[in-house]
């Protein structure tokens, strides 16, 4: 059976027969015509600028299972598949393979429940790459097993997934003690939970740190999923929250060569107030120029939150194996690393960066 056709002055009503209905303006369906797209590249070619805003089609009608509207002034009509129009109704977002719910965590994970997966699969199969892709999207966080020790060896899965992220640091980082280090990643001390390069525009997705080396006394790492902790302090401090996603926190990173800035908020939400950003690193907040009846208010937030950053019902701590490499979302997942003793071993990690929409992407292909 044919939908139901209701035409109206602004736009048409389809009812299919299993009651499924959608609203079309017509201006909506001018822009969205299929010819309007180039038929190489699948790029909008249509000018929305040709038409008036309150244009109207002269006919419409279900014609060999399309819908077809004809235009006043148009030198053809515009045709769509009913199945894509019913699946596009406006009101109702597209599908997206990459639009996976998070699943938040807590301590009671434990290193032992992070999701694995070994490296030969991740870079030969493609199943198995959608799988660890997925999954690791879902907890932010993932432990890929079965390096070789070659320093390339992580780069290499990285790869599989999309384009490495270039950064002042370059496109690949070693993190080890060195003497005059510009960063406190580059010493044997311990690093508090932290999101990488908050002080850039947009700073990166998803590290990879490929560990070649972990033979110091301490050196663990330490995990945190700041969409857990700004969530509960959603319930716990409301006003707090509130503070933390409205304030513009700046950020800078400086040395010898640069000088990065940027300004943003710690915690970044949706349309529908859902976390979808943590950027929060101390050592990397430049002076706080809020006003400075401001100041307490904020001050009192930031605290909060830190402070529920170290709670030990939140963190969780490992100790890299050679031959493993945690693959984490930066920009949800807190890191940090206990401080070790240089004296007694040697520890190396290699790591490199992949943005989220690379990774996003990946998702959308292997699932076509």
């Amino acid at each position: 059976m044919h939908p139901e056709l209701t035409t109206e002055a602004t736009g048409l009503t389809i009812r299919w027969p299993d009651g499924v209905t959608g609203t079309y303006p017509y201006i909506w369906l001018r822009d969205t015509d299929p010819a309007g797209f180039h038929p190489q590249t699948g790029e909008r070619a249509f000018d929305l600028t040709s038409v008036p805003l309150d244009i109207m089609a002269e006919d419409v009608a279900v014609s060999g299972g399309g819908l077809v509207l004809r235009w006043p002034g148009a030198d053809r009509p515009s045709r769509f598949d009913l199945e894509w129009i019913r699946a596009n109704r406006p009101g109702q977002r597209r599908a997206d393979a990459a639009d996976i719910p998070p699943v938040p965590w807590r301590a009671e994970i434990a290193a032992e429940g992070i999701p694995r997966a070994d490296a030969q699969a991740v870079l030969t199969d493609d199943a198995a790459l959608a799988d660890w892709l997925a999954v690791t999207k879902r907890y932010g966080l993932a432990i890929v097993t079965g390096l070789p020790d070659d320093p390339e060896a992580g780069v290499a899965v990285a790869r599989r997934v999309g384009h490495l992220r270039e950064t002042n640091f370059g496109t690949t980082f070693e993190v080890v003690s060195k003497p005059d280090p510009n960063n406190l990643a580059y010493t044997a001390d311990a690093l508090p939970l932290h999101t990488d390069l908050t002080n850039q525009d947009l700073p990166p997705g998803y590290q990879f740190l490929h560990c070649l080396a972990n033979e110091a006394a301490g050196g663990g790492s330490t995990f945190c999923d700041g969409a857990a902790v700004a969530e509960d302090l959603r319930l716990r401090d409301p006003a707090a929250l509130d503070l933390l996603v409205r304030v513009q926190v700046p950020f800078r990173f400086h040395d010898a060569d640069t000088d990065i800035r940027a300004r943003k908020p710690v915690i970044r939400t949706d349309a529908d107030g859902r976390v979808t950003e943590v950027c929060f690193n101390a050592h990397l907040a430049d002076i706080l120029d809020l006003p400075a009846e401001e100041m307490t208010g904020f001050y009192r937030a930031y605290r909060v939150f830190m402070q529920m950053t170290r709670d030990p019902a939140y963190g969780i701590a490992l100790k890299l194996s050679g031959g493993e490499m945690v693959v984490f979302d930066n920009r949800r997942v807190m890191h940090g690393r206990q401080a070790f003793d240089p004296a007694t071993g040697f520890r190396r990690l290699r790591g490199c960066y992949v943005d989220r929409g690379e990774w996003d992407s990946r998702i959308r292909v292997l699932a076509r």
